[in-house]
């Protein structure tokens, strides 16, 4: 499953302080997140203030404007940065994302941004494209690309979430595959020991996942289990789940790249753990149990 569809915006969540300053040292940056306030991007910035760095929030509503589809806001933005992260919306593979982060890139460059790290998807073939532009566009400057599984917040926050809280049941195209959903806290700790790291992250390709596989099914049951609330898990196919994203005003041709991201990204193929996290930070990744508890305890899944 694709990690920008995962990120739609979002408000700061209330547990963002809870996101660990990444390991190493570094000198202070100035670091432009874009996406800032989706469920990614939002804990890269905590990470990042928590760290020292000073911190561009760069959203469409935001104090720092962008927008991917007006680059007219992106030399403000970048000006003056040392290094981005770039949460492409609507998904890192979404038609025009090659184009954008391309673009992007070159003039992150032009303006003197040293190291930009891309948020990518684990699987994902479509996003594969933007990869290459990124890497393409970034010449002498570092690149980083940060492929991920699914979310574990995207089942506290966001339309599913919101869903879930309203009909007490999660409607979607996964079946019973399995998936190492990822704490979002650990994929900003990635991306800012990636920053601290220089050189040693250069031009990698890294895979982060949770710690355990579970199902769509299984992750809806801990969560029952912990609220205390008994929530249903009604797998459908792509195209249904895709005719219903219509109803609710979702253009014609997102809709028809989310159904070819669904009926491919949730094959099988993202059923297996990735090193990472342990790899990178020297820890196991969060548990997803614990991202559970925590959320239950802010009042998240209350109808």
């Amino acid at each position: 499953m694709t990690n920008d569809t995962q990120n739609t915006t979002q408000s700061t969540p209330e547990n963002a302080q809870d996101t660990q300053a990444a390991p190493g040292t570094s000198a202070a940056m100035t670091v432009v997140v874009t996406g800032a306030t989706g469920r990614v991007g939002s804990r890269v910035a905590e990470a990042a203030r928590a760290a020292g760095h000073e911190v561009r929030a760069a959203s469409r509503s935001g104090a720092v404007r962008f927008d991917w589809y007006d680059p007219s806001t992106w030399a403000d933005a970048l000006r003056g940065a040392d290094a981005a992260f770039l949460a492409y919306q609507p998904d890192v593979g979404a038609p025009g994302a090659a184009e954008a982060v391309g673009a992007f890139t070159r003039q992150a460059v032009e303006l003197g941004v040293r190291h930009l790290v891309l948020l990518s998807a684990r699987g994902e073939d479509q996003a594969h494209p933007t990869e290459a532009a990124l890497a393409e566009a970034a010449g002498a400057a570092r690149w980083t690309v940060v492929r991920a599984s699914w979310f574990a917040q995207n089942f506290s926050e966001g339309p599913l979430a919101d869903a879930m809280r309203e009909s007490g049941e999660l409607v979607f195209p996964g079946g019973e595959v399995l998936e190492p959903f990822i704490d979002a806290r650990d994929i900003a700790d990635v991306v800012l020991a990636v920053l601290a790291g220089g050189e040693r992250y250069a031009g990698r390709m890294l895979e982060v996942s949770g710690g355990r596989l579970l199902s769509f099914r299984d992750a809806v049951a801990e969560i029952s289990g912990v609220a205390g609330r008994e929530f249903g898990y009604v797998p459908v196919a792509a195209r249904e789940y895709g005719a219903a994203l219509t109803e609710f005003g979702v253009p014609g041709a997102e809709v028809e790249f989310l159904i070819e991201l669904f009926e491919t990204n949730l094959d099988g193929r993202n059923a297996h753990v990735s090193d990472g996290v342990r790899d990178v930070l020297g820890r196991a990744p969060r548990d997803f149990t614990d991202f559970v508890r925590e959320a239950v305890a802010s009042g998240t899944w209350k109808g």
